[in-house]
């Protein structure tokens, strides 16, 4: 599965570069034709995979409900995030996936509950939810690079 974290992790990076300097207003901005922004999008990959890799199983996330409920499946932006809310995200990016990354290896997924996506894939294991989000993520990143072209 190293291959599938190096994917992942290059996603994130490539996420990450194409956010860095933008301002705090470009990252709000919800463009014409959409109902959500940049800053959802980097969000909601940090807490799906949160979501599809521990508290679909019993887990506990590794970030607060808070963040969970902001940006899970089926919300939108509610405001404006501040400063302090978007270099969280901006860190949580890395760290999650460091986490996720040293869980399974240490053999911390022991228990899986089969989960059916918004895709329509079930996911019926660990393995599973680490091929899947490169999908994900690559999704949403291609959401944040054309929001980026209107902002």
């Amino acid at each position: 599965m190293e291959k599938q974290f190096d994917i992942i992790q290059q996603t994130r990076s490539n996420f990450y570069e194409l956010v860095k300097g933008l301002s705090l207003e470009q990252v709000n901005k919800v463009p014409a034709g959409y109902n959500n922004n940049i800053a959802w999008n980097f969000g909601h990959v940090i807490v799906t995979q949160q979501l599809i890799a521990y508290k679909v199983s019993g887990y506990e996330a590794k970030i607060g409900m808070e963040l969970i409920d902001k940006y899970r499946k089926g919300t939108k932006p509610e405001g404006d995030i501040d400063a302090a809310e978007w270099e969280q995200l901006l860190g949580l990016a890395h760290n999650t996936l460091d986490s996720l990354k040293a869980d399974y290896n240490n053999g911390f997924f022991t228990n899986f509950t089969p989960y059916t996506t918004s895709y329509g894939i079930q996911l019926d294991s660990i393995e599973d939810v680490l091929q899947f989000l490169p999908v994900h993520e690559g999704l949403h990143y291609g959401y944040a690079m054309a929001q980026k072209k209107l902002v």
